[in-house]
């Protein structure tokens, strides 16, 4: 099979007559049958209640974290590494399984693409995977909007009728501001036009009249608590913490409030359970919960990995973005609340990205990449390797010594592939080149090997912060140590949300989750490099009561995405013949 003459589904369609069947795959990796839902020919759900409480005492696998330097718009290829390091590792001879997030329909549908891998470094099978999945985002939407009828019935009925009326349905009044409603509903496309919107527009029976809005499924709070719940249990005292709104006297209403959790909770149960897929060479991977590190956690779920840490000798996970912030959440919140730790972490980086950082021609999705980014260019390269530092830097600072991965590309030449080495190597990092996605695992096979050479080293895995540590504190030392702002700044809003919080018993107990651009270390995403003298201004502060964050707010992020002017669904259809989906990648 040769990738260079086929696209990704393509590859994919033709890798799909050699997949092993579910019940195969789950056997391989020492699942009784009871343990595996099928979900079709070759996905299942794997009954993870059952099986940790019977692998609970197997020995804990090498754990790798994957992330990435700054991207370009295109992405840099972080989940197809993720992949061919299974495959290397595969290779090597290795029992290792893997951990990446559903792809979402937005980018799936726009630009980016389904994040399933490239080449020959794929998880399979492709469309499933891009198209719903088994509806894990589906039950998120569900239980998402489910608040959300839950939120606007109470206050049209409230607004409606008087105390005696409420009291004869067992409802007590609330009193909930509808100017400071906190969730909006949730669709998992890229809607720009549904940002913003008025609802309840009729007469009295159509609802309160109100200003809202759409937020993309995956930056819900719900995925997050996906991610980032234990069990079921867990899971179940997060979704009733969950803050809907706020009352007129500015005290918090929760979705216990609207007694709507426990049925929220029921949407979610199916999707408790990770999905079990492979890659294109029959390695196992669950995939679990969504993306996005620059407006959500961007974590594959701690269940998933916690699965993955017991059944193999070596657990591959998998980061959103950059380290500044997948990494720097993976590190500092998931790997809080999992209580495991990484033995080493894979920063992936291409040529053509460091090119970008160094102050090349921009690039912008859709349109050919300039010229510069195919010719041997040192100079641009070695400035914008200060970028691939910085990462290196924040990885260190965890007490972990990371593997750079050098996503092969062939325009990259043996001196740029040989500086790349030169600058990881001097500031402490190894450094491999892997060209996974045009060979597979054995494309990988030197990635892997650095990878097995620094799991065997011991390293001194420590927290940015302690939990004693102040929001204040937490805000600005990441701002300054891992982003390399000079200091921070804040809307009155947003000082005024700190200070309440930090005046709350329960304000060191929540995780700080930040939220900013992946397209720059700084807040502005037209800033590449490592930019210097700068400060990171803080718009807002939210509170993710269930997911157990407060999220500061840099910059102009939106939690709803747009779409651009060529979108990916132009070119998806299906083949009328086969019902193959055809156009995905």
């Amino acid at each position: 099979m040769d990738p260079t003459r086929m696209k990704d589904w393509q590859i994919a369609e033709a890798a799909s007559a050699n997949m092993k069947p579910i019940a195969k795959l789950a056997d391989e990796l020492e699942l009784y049958n009871s343990e595996i839902i099928p979900m079709g020919h070759h996905i299942g759900k794997v009954d993870y209640a059952r099986v940790l409480n019977r692998v609970k005492e197997n020995p804990s696998a090498k754990y790798i974290d994957v992330t990435a330097i700054t991207p370009t718009p295109l992405g840099e290829g972080k989940t197809t590494t993720t992949i061919g390091l299974i495959q290397g590792l595969g290779v090597l001879g290795k029992k290792v399984t893997g951990a990446i997030r559903q792809p979402s329909g937005g980018p799936t549908f726009n630009i980016k693409g389904s994040a399933a891998g490239g080449g020959l470094s794929q998880c399979v099978p492709l469309s499933p995977l891009s198209l719903g999945l088994t509806g894990d985002i589906d039950c998120v939407t569900n239980a998402h909007n489910l608040c959300m009828v839950a939120l606007t019935s109470r206050l049209q009925h409230e607004a409606n009728y008087d105390d005696d009326f409420l009291s004869k349905r067992g409802l007590r009044r609330l009193n909930i501001d509808p100017r400071r409603v906190q969730m909006r509903w949730a669709i998992d496309f890229c809607a720009q036009s549904l940002r913003n919107i008025i609802i309840g527009l009729g007469d009295k029976m159509d609802g309160l009249m109100m200003a809202s809005g759409f937020q993309i499924s995956v930056s819900s709070e719900i995925m997050a608590i996906l991610a980032m719940a234990n069990d079921l249990k867990d899971l179940r005292q997060r979704m009733a913490r969950i803050v809907v709104a706020y009352d007129t006297k500015g005290q918090e209403i929760t979705t216990a409030d609207l007694e709507v959790d426990g049925a929220m909770t029921a949407w979610m149960l199916k999707a408790m359970n990770p999905n079990l897929m492979q890659t294109i060479e029959g390695q196992p991977i669950f995939v679990h919960a969504g993306p996005f590190a620059n407006i959500a956690v961007g974590q594959s779920s701690i269940i998933a990995d916690r699965l993955g840490s017991r059944l193999a000798d070596y657990h591959v996970t998998e980061s959103g973005f950059g380290a500044d912030i997948g990494y720097e959440k993976f590190w500092n919140i998931k790997c809080r609340a999992s209580g495991l730790t990484p033995d080493t972490v894979v920063i992936v980086a291409t040529i053509r990205a460091l090119k970008m950082h160094g102050g090349g021609p921009k690039v912008l999705p859709g349109k050919p990449l300039d010229p510069a980014y195919s010719c041997e260019d040192l100079p641009l390269l070695e400035k914008g390797c200060q970028n691939l530092t910085a990462h290196i830097e924040t990885v260190k600072k965890s007490g972990v010594r990371p593997v750079v991965c050098i996503n092969s590309f062939h325009t990259d030449t043996k001196a740029e592939v040989e500086a790349v080495r030169r600058i990881a190597a001097e500031h402490g990092a190894y450094a491999a080149v892997s060209d996974h996605w045009l060979k597979g695992g054995q494309g990988a096979a030197e990635l892997a090997e650095t990878v097995v050479t620094a799991c065997n080293e011991k390293n001194q895995f420590r927290f940015l912060y302690d939990e004693a540590t102040s929001l204040t504190e937490r805000i600005h030392r990441i701002a300054t140590e891992i982003y390399g702002a000079d200091d921070v700044t804040y809307t009155e809003t947003a000082r005024q949300k700190v200070k309440d919080i930090e005046s709350t018993s329960e304000s060191r107990s929540l995780a700080t989750c930040m939220v900013k651009t992946h397209l720059s270390l700084s807040h502005d995403p037209n800033l590449k490099g490592r930019p210097k003298g700068w400060v990171l201004p803080i718009q807002d502060i939210l509170v993710y009561r269930g997911a157990g964050f407060v999220v500061p707010v840099a910059g102009d992020i939106k939690l709803m995405p747009g779409t651009s002017s060529d979108p990916a669904f132009r070119k998806i259809d299906v083949d009328l013949d086969t019902g193959t989906v055809t156009g995905l990648f």
